[in-house]
C-alpha cells in the first residue's frame, strides 16, 4: 500500500470515530435527566462521571489515536445507567 491508501484508511477511521463520538455525546445529553433523578443508584451515576473523566483524561490504558477504549467505557457506563431506569421517562434512553 502506498501513502495515499494509508491516508485514506486513517481518514475513514477518524471520520468513523468522530461519528461515534457525536452519537455518544447526544446520548450523554439525553442522560442528564437520569443523572438528576433520585431513584437511580449513586453507583451508576458515579460510573458515568468516572467514564466521562476517563474520556477527557490524557492518561490512557490503551494508547491509541482513535479513542476506542474511551468510547467503550463511556458506552458501558451509559448503558448501565439506562438499565437502572428503563421506564422512568416513558422510554429507554438507548
Amino acid at each position: 500500500m502506498d501513502t495515499r491508501a494509508w491516508l485514506l484508511v486513517a481518514a475513514v477511521a477518524a471520520l468513523l470515530t468522530m461519528g461515534i463520538a457525536a452519537v455518544l455525546l447526544i446520548r450523554l445529553f439525553r442522560t442528564r435527566k437520569l443523572l438528576l433523578d433520585a431513584g437511580v443508584p449513586l453507583r451508576n451515576k458515579a460510573l458515568v462521571w468516572a467514564a466521562v473523566l476517563y474520556t477527557v483524561c490524557p492518561v490512557d490504558l490503551i494508547p491509541d489515536p482513535v479513542y476506542l477504549d474511551d468510547i467503550g467505557f463511556l458506552l458501558l457506563a451509559l448503558r448501565s445507567l439506562s438499565a437502572q431506569a428503563p421506564g422512568r421517562f416513558g422510554r429507554r434512553v438507548f
